[in-house]
């Protein structure tokens, strides 16, 4: 057998393979030998028909079967010879085979990158620095207050005004239709909310306890319901009763009757530590994010073609899934594909170069995830999760998903080596670089 490689584009290589006329003809031998001995073919018994009848009855099927192991056979022996590693699945081109002849195929495949990482330690990267600002912590006390809030009737002679609750009882049509899931019975509405479509809230405004209107509106374009972006719709609505809202004190009190405080101030500590360690696993991970950008920056690698294409498809479709779930369609999804797909490259490409590279330094420091290390992660998911560690451990016994949990082990160790060896400049939230 002789092989040849061809460069192409980039990380691209075309491998040729000539494989001489005596071993395929071996290979029809074996193949058609191993049909003889348990074919079924009319008019002879098991293992008994000539070789000429085999030949006639299954010599497509011969074909497809010898093609696909000297391929198979060619293509590995090749890989071997020209010390390739490739990435993906080779495109493959061949001439009808015949068995008294040369048979030669080409296999185009992309190869993985030389990786040699020189520049890992002493990585400028910048972290924002922790700032929990007292009027932050005061606007969730202002929350938890309005959670805690009262709502009470209004008794008083006078119209709803902005903030107030009503209380209505409304119906919907469109094109004198009941419009579906548009009516209900002693809805509370707080104005000024924005809940309803444009020009619900303002049109109550000004109603006293007991009047009706109705309000000639039209549902927004772009609508979630589809049949219903831009169509005019009227709702006629009666206000019932009006209420308000009855804010507690902020004090001591407040504190106690929302959680285990014996103090306003033991409340606003809780509140800072929430919000310390929330903020701070925040800036860990856009920390690791700018160190592996930096990593990436100092130790430049191309990136396969093939599986930058296959990853940006998968955050294409995990960005699809997200918009679905914000009630978005198929045309808005396609408009922000293309307003975004460089952005998709950008990052597809990214995260190739950074897999490849992590991938290198743990083969490199020695810190590939162990088993132990592997099985104290799943625990901490049991923790996190609640999930029954004997299920998690089930699940993650599957060769594929062990993998991934391995990869994910081993990311972590060669990131928070990356970071401590790393040299750090905290800077306010405003200072850092997009």
């Amino acid at each position: 057998m002789k092989s040849t490689v061809d460069k192409l584009d980039g990380l691209a290589r075309k491998i040729t393979v000539e494989i001489p006329a005596e071993r395929v003809q071996k290979a029809f031998d074996k193949v058609y030998k191993a049909l003889q001995k348990k074919a079924n073919i009319k008019g002879f018994r098991q293992g008994k028909a000539p070789l000429a009848t085999i030949k006639t009855t299954y010599g497509d099927q011969v074909k497809g079967d010898v093609v696909n192991d000297l391929i198979n056979d060619g293509y590995q022996q090749a890989l071997e010879e020209h010390k390739l590693e490739p990435v993906g699945y080779p495109q493959v081109s061949f001439e009808p085979i015949n068995e008294t002849q040369i048979f030669s195929f080409t296999a185009e495949v992309e190869i993985r990158p030389e990786i040699e990482v020189k520049n890992f330690e002493g990585l400028s990267v910048m972290k924002e620095k922790l700032d929990v600002a007292d009027d932050r912590i005061a606007t969730i006390l202002d929350n938890i207050r309005g959670n805690q809030a009262e709502l009470v009737s209004v008794f008083e002679d006078r119209a709803v005004s902005d903030g107030d609750v009503a209380v209505i009882d409304f119906e919907g049509k469109v094109n004198g239709e009941p419009l579906p899931n548009g009516s209900a019975t002693g809805h509370e509405l707080e104005i000024g909310t924005k809940n309803f479509i444009e020009g619900f809230e303002e049109g109550l405004v000004g109603m006293k306890i007991g009047e009706s209107r109705t309000l000639s509106l039209r549902f927004p374009e772009g609508y979630h319901e589809a049949s219903l972006s831009g169509a005019p719709v009227q709702f006629d609505v009666k206000l019932t009763a009006i209420k308000k809202k009855v804010l507690p004190e902020i004090n001591d009190e407040l504190a106690k009757k929302v959680g285990d405080f014996q103090s306003l101030n033991d409340l606003k500590e809780r509140i800072r530590k929430d919000i310390e360690e929330s903020e701070g696993k925040r800036i860990l991970d856009d920390m690791r994010n700018r160190v592996m950008k930096a990593l990436v920056e100092a130790n430049p690698v191309e990136a396969p073609k093939s599986l930058v294409a296959q990853q940006k498809q998968a955050l294409e479709e995990d960005f699809k899934g997200r918009l679905k779930q914000q009630g978005m369609n198929e045309g808005d999804f396609e408009e922000y594909k293309k307003k975004w797909a460089e952005d998709f490259e950008e990052s597809a490409a990214f995260m190739v170069k950074s897999t490849f590279l992590l991938d290198a330094l743990a083969e490199k420091l020695d810190l590939r995830a162990s088993p132990s290390e592997i099985e104290e992660k799943i625990d901490e998911y049991a923790k996190q999760t609640g999930i029954e560690i004997a299920r998690l451990k089930e699940f993650y016994g599957k060769p594929e998903r062990r993998s991934r949990l391995s990869f994910q082990v081993t990311e972590e160790k060669v990131v928070r080596y990356l970071i401590e060896k790393a040299k750090v400049s905290e800077v306010p939230k405003d200072k850092l670089p997009q």
